[in-house]
């Protein structure tokens, strides 16, 4: 009976043991199952947040102005001062091969230069010759200057503060709708090395809209507008 009542006590310790394994595992298995379902959430919100950065940076990021400066040009009176050398300071009108003259350094081109690149051309013309190295470039006077000629009411020189269309120059001197031929306009513009090209223009076409190809003028260019049923 002793024996019986012994087998008894084992196998009840033995079930008790195998209950408490059978929750220990189930612990185990249910706590992964809860602590992944918790990271799961949280690497989707945060690839959810980049994805929609890059564009609200693009929606409030301003555009920025890419235009060119204006760049200097024959006619243009510059102010130049070197704040270490004020004997050096000098006030320039750029000729029209493009040049101006500058004390210990001779001629420098100007034309196509803003005036920052014009500080840096002039820092690099001078070199050691500076103590102090800064120079400054002020546009004092910037003048586009062309001639219109032939069939216009007030042939002659145009001044203006900002480049001209060829149409406009024309405006400004007159169209003459008796006499003006504005199909066969003619634009002579004499380059650096003292040789002249000839554009032919039609402003007719420019002043109805039609398609043509622009054309941009350059401060001297002169304009010449010939008589309806002339043989030019």
């Amino acid at each position: 009976m002793l024996k019986c009542l012994g087998q008894k006590i084992k196998r009840a310790v033995w079930v008790s043991g195998l209950v408490a394994g059978w929750a220990a595992l189930c612990g185990c298995q249910s706590q992964p199952a809860a602590s992944q379902s918790s990271p799961s959430a949280s690497p989707d919100a945060s690839a959810a947040a980049p994805a929609q950065t890059p564009a609200h940076i693009a929606a409030e990021t301003p555009t920025t102005d890419k235009s060119p400066s204006q760049a200097l040009r024959e006619g243009d009176s510059v102010k130049i001062t070197f704040p270490g050398a004020p004997t050096l300071d000098t006030v320039q009108v750029i000729r029209r091969d493009g040049k101006i003259t500058l004390s210990m350094v001779g001629e420098m081109k100007a034309t196509g230069l803003t005036p920052k690149e014009l500080e840096e051309a002039l820092l690099k013309a001078y070199g050691d010759q500076l103590v102090v190295k800064e120079v400054t470039v002020t546009v004092q006077t910037s003048a586009f200057e062309v001639y219109v000629t032939g069939a216009v009411l007030r042939p002659g020189k145009l001044i203006s503060a900002r480049v001209m269309t060829p149409l406009e120059a024309v405006i400004e001197a007159g169209i003459d709708n008796t006499k003006s031929n504005l199909k066969k306009v003619r634009v002579i513009r004499e380059s650096e090395n003292g040789k002249s090209e000839t554009f032919k223009l039609n402003l007719y076409d420019v002043m109805h809209g039609n398609p043509t190809t622009p054309f941009i003028l350059k401060s001297m260019d002169k304009i010449y507008v010939p008589e309806k049923f002339s043989a030019f």
